[in-house]
């Protein structure tokens, strides 16, 4: 009997991946809990340092459509994938994304200083760039943009990051558009951003 009601259990969760596509372990079960939703305004006004020098301003990006993904440069996987797969759908998209602006926003600026960010990201898209928020400004975009990050402590006595894995899509006029899962699909990517670039 106990054996019956296991291979139930074992049966349920299987249905329950089947259904989903994935199994989510703890660390993606919190991002998933954070991710947005089209009936909420998602982001936010911000002026924040560029690895690039001086500040960006969301004040002066009208008419270009952009893209922000949180994040952190000693992230193993999550971020470095989602980064070089944004470059890889910006260079298929050719000159069609010419004005498309990449912005990574770092939630861990205690570690992730302007010079860190902007040696990150040289491996990528150059549309790609770098923002360095202070505490004070992530906790206000987290607020805006409806992200989840956290410090994990590892056994070293040092931290990681958790945080929300969503790539937060913006049209010309500034507005929500949408956004991008990790680990979608590359076609469905692709058209999302094509549609971005070309309303």
């Amino acid at each position: 009997m106990a054996k019956r009601g296991f291979m139930f259990i074992v049966a349920a969760l299987a249905v329950l991946v089947g259904a989903t596509g994935a199994w989510f372990g703890p660390e993606l079960l919190l991002r998933d809990r954070a991710a947005p939703s089209a009936m909420f305004e998602i982001g936010g006004p911000f002026v924040l340092a560029s690895a690039r020098g001086g500040t960006v301003d969301s004040r002066t990006l009208a008419g270009k459509p952009y893209a922000v993904f949180f994040g952190f440069t000693h992230c193993p996987e999550v971020c470095p994938t989602t980064l070089y797969e944004m470059s890889s759908s910006l260079m298929a998209l050719g000159d069609a994304a010419k004005d498309m602006r990449v912005f990574f926003i770092t939630v861990d600026p205690v570690h992730d200083t302007v010079e860190a960010m902007k040696d990150y990201v040289s491996n990528f898209d150059p549309r790609i760039e770098a923002l360095v928020p202070t505490e004070a400004q992530l906790t206000q975009l987290a607020s805006d943009f409806r992200v989840y990050y956290s410090k994990v402590p590892v056994s070293d006595g040092g931290y990681t990051m958790d945080h929300t894995a969503t790539i937060f899509l913006f049209g010309r006029d500034g507005r929500f558009s949408g956004t991008i899962g990790y680990n979608e699909a590359p076609e469905m990517r692709l058209a999302k951003l094509r549609k971005l670039v070309v309303d």
